[in-house]
């Protein structure tokens, strides 16, 4: 256990052995569950320090601030210079990079990682297992399924990196790949296993590999109303 001095945890919820670095602030209502660590810098900082502990980490962090009625699950680890909305939550091994900010009721699923200088919304919902690189930008109420890929270099490893933007309600099916540098479009659908290699219109689903436009969104909430229809 490590609860720094400078952090600010009121009516903070403790599961077990947390550390807390830096000036963190934790909102009330907010749980931090066994073996998450909350502030943690980077490593150039890291690397400069002639002792590598908890006490020296907290002198050079900027720390982390996390809104109220939260729930980090163990094994979190959130960076310093981390923004977390009110209300959020992070399934189990969570890895949150610096300069981030993540919008209130936002779901970030187990083993997902979060890579650092990334925005995300309102109400988004990450699945386990997602990956989402530094300069991705992410809009409110979008769902990322189970092991989404977002690139942010097309020739790696370059000195340029370009940021994949994904617009308020676009859905991304399960194990998709969305190439560096493209939008995803408002309301729009990437279909399971699809390999986006550019722009998605708003409200049109794309499929296959690359990816191409299949249908619209209406045609689609028709169909998914059908198949919830047959299943009752």
């Amino acid at each position: 256990m490590f609860l720094s001095k400078k952090a600010i945890l009121d009516g903070v919820s403790l599961e077990g052995d947390v550390a807390v670095l830096g000036p963190s602030s934790v909102g009330r209502g907010t749980t931090l569950g066994a073996y998450s660590v909350i502030g943690y810098p980077i490593y150039g900082k890291i690397k400069s320090l002639s002792k590598k502990d908890m006490s020296s980490y907290d002198e050079v962090s900027e720390g982390a601030k996390i809104g109220s009625n939260c729930f980090i699950r163990s094994h979190t680890v959130i960076y310093e210079r981390v923004v977390i909305g009110d209300g959020v939550q992070t399934g189990h091994a969570v890895l949150i990079r610096e300069d981030t900010e993540i919008g209130e009721g936002t779901v970030v699923g187990t083993h997902a990682i979060v890579d650092g200088r990334v925005t995300i919304g309102r109400e988004v919902s990450i699945q386990s297992g997602t990956y989402i690189p530094p300069e991705s930008r992410i809009g409110s109420r979008v769902f990322l399924a189970p092991f989404v890929v977002i690139t942010n270099d097309k020739y790696p490893a370059s000195n340029r990196l370009l940021g994949v933007t994904i617009e308020d309600g676009a859905v991304i099916g399960a194990n998709s790949i969305l190439i560096s540098g493209i939008t995803v479009g408002e309301g729009a659908v990437v279909a399971s296993g699809a390999v986006v290699t550019r722009d998605v219109p708003p409200n049109k689903v794309v499929l296959g590999v690359p990816a191409k436009v299949v249908m619209d969104r209406e045609e689609y909430e028709r169909k998914k109303g059908d198949y919830e229809m047959d299943g009752r």
